[in-house]
């Protein structure tokens, strides 16, 4: 079982290509898929669980015990990202719903597959891991605070507060207290033991999952949109360039190892486009011009992950051949 985890990990990338690939031929055959719109949440609840189900619980106190990592996030995503953000919509177009999406996307650090990137681009995926739900906690108590700053009192007709108290029930609070459950029952029964390990396989089926759901529902109803959503395709590029050299730079301002530098540029440069697309298709007005911004996002941010695991892998690498060499050859 092992084994097959293994190999749906280091095929994940093709597995995601394909499943967009598919998903947007469908899309275009295929009449009513826009319907699915109410399945994206519950499939978002399933990856969230799966994700969280990774993460023991011993180590999420772990990293809390890591406060120079935790800070290291938590400054990166929370205070200098929404400042190259503050920069980068300057260029958008001043309609209202184009910056509102772009803002709702670029001020959500990711906490899904982000992970399994991370690892493949030899970061600490672990102790990403463990920190997911501090992310999801503080994107949800910070981003109405943000929209508030950016948009000012626009953003208050935009933006309620009750969908996003419904994402952090459901997205957040269920999965993660689920999770907690089963990894219980698995330390005290040899049948929970072997659940957890079938479901440990569905990390990445539950996101390719995600994936074909959100472009067969969102797709057939961009119309109109897809001039607005290519007008932000160069923001999107500028951010996917910058954002992880910001979070390699204050890495090495928090002096963090390597591989734990290397999760927090992951975390930077990669968004939560995929939990927040239900927040934005409440908005009222939203369709067809917010899912169409935030789905780009999410296309742009899979060739940007392409790009990082081989990149962002090279950053520190003359560090850990030192620490190599001076324990004797061994991984540090």
């Amino acid at each position: 079982m092992q084994h097959l985890r293994d190999r749906l990990e280091a095929h994940q990338v093709a597995i995601y290509f394909c499943t967009v690939a598919v998903a947007l031929g469908l899309s275009t055959q295929v009449v009513g898929t826009q319907r699915l719109e109410g399945a994206i949440n519950p499939a978002l609840a399933l990856m969230l669980f799966v994700t969280f189900l990774q993460v023991p619980l011993a180590e999420l106190g772990q990293a809390f015990s890591r406060v120079r990592f935790l800070a290291a996030l938590l400054v990166t995503n929370f205070a200098l990202v929404p400042l190259l953000v503050a920069v980068l919509v300057q260029f958008l177009p001043p309609d209202p719903l184009i910056r509102l999406g772009v803002l709702m996307v670029l001020l959500t650090p990711c906490i899904d597959y982000v992970v399994t990137f991370a690892h493949l681009g030899r970061a600490d995926a672990r102790l990403l891991l463990a920190a997911t739900p501090t992310l999801l906690i503080a994107q949800m108590v910070l981003l109405p605070v943000y929209l508030r700053l950016f948009l000012g009192d626009a953003a208050a007709g935009l933006v309620q507060l009750g969908p996003f108290m419904h994402a952090f029930v459901w997205l957040i609070a269920v999965p993660l207290v689920l999770a907690a459950v089963v990894q219980l029952w698995a330390a005290k029964s040899p049948v929970g033991l072997r659940a957890s390990s079938v479901l440990g396989l569905l990390p990445v089926p539950a996101t390719a999952l995600v994936l074909f759901i959100v472009i067969l529902a969102v797709v057939p109803q961009l119309g109109s949109a897809i001039d607005a959503a290519l007008s932000v395709v160069p923001v999107y590029i500028a951010f996917a360039l910058a954002a992880p050299l910001i979070g390699w730079g204050v890495s090495r301002l928090f002096r963090l190892d390597a591989p734990a530098g290397r999760a927090v540029a992951f975390s930077a440069g990669t968004r939560n486009s995929l939990v927040v697309l239900p927040l934005a298709l409440v908005v009222p007005g939203a369709i067809p011009i917010l899912p169409a911004i935030i789905v780009t996002q999410t296309l742009v941010e899979l060739t940007a992950e392409l790009v990082y695991v081989r990149w962002l892998a090279q950053f520190g690498r003359k560090r850990e051949l030192v620490s190599m060499a001076g324990s004797g050859g061994k991984k540090p």
